[in-house]
């Protein structure tokens, strides 16, 4: 699954439409991931990194899919997750890493 992020103006009053749509990416991005699809890690970590798509801004959980996408091999998911770090804690980063062991735990286990 390919997905395409569209910026919205933040000056702009979103729609209902654009609402739900912006939800169902981030909703299509988790079931992708769920699936292992590398490119909806790195997706999910731009939306949280951001507070885009439909996801509040959360860095754990950026750190978290930005983590998860660069052990997987995505190119840029290394060098976001860094960005993403200088923000954090070091106890806040801790808790991403918990995060994303359990997120691989959790993964091996459907796929078992």
């Amino acid at each position: 699954m390919q997905t395409v992020w569209i910026k919205n103006d933040a000056f702009t009053s979103a729609s209902a439409a654009d609402i739900e749509a912006e939800d169902l990416l981030v909703a299509n991005c988790l079931a992708a991931a769920s699936q292992g699809d590398v490119s909806a890690y790195f997706d999910l970590g731009v939306a949280y990194s951001t507070g885009s798509h439909g996801a509040a801004c959360d860095l754990i959980e950026a750190h978290k899919w930005f983590n998860l996408a660069a052990v997987a091999g995505h190119e840029e998911a290394a060098t976001c997750r860094a960005e993403v770090a200088d923000e954090m804690t070091a106890r806040e980063i801790a808790e991403a890493q918990r995060r994303a062991r359990e997120w691989l735990s959790a993964s091996m286990r459907r796929a078992a």
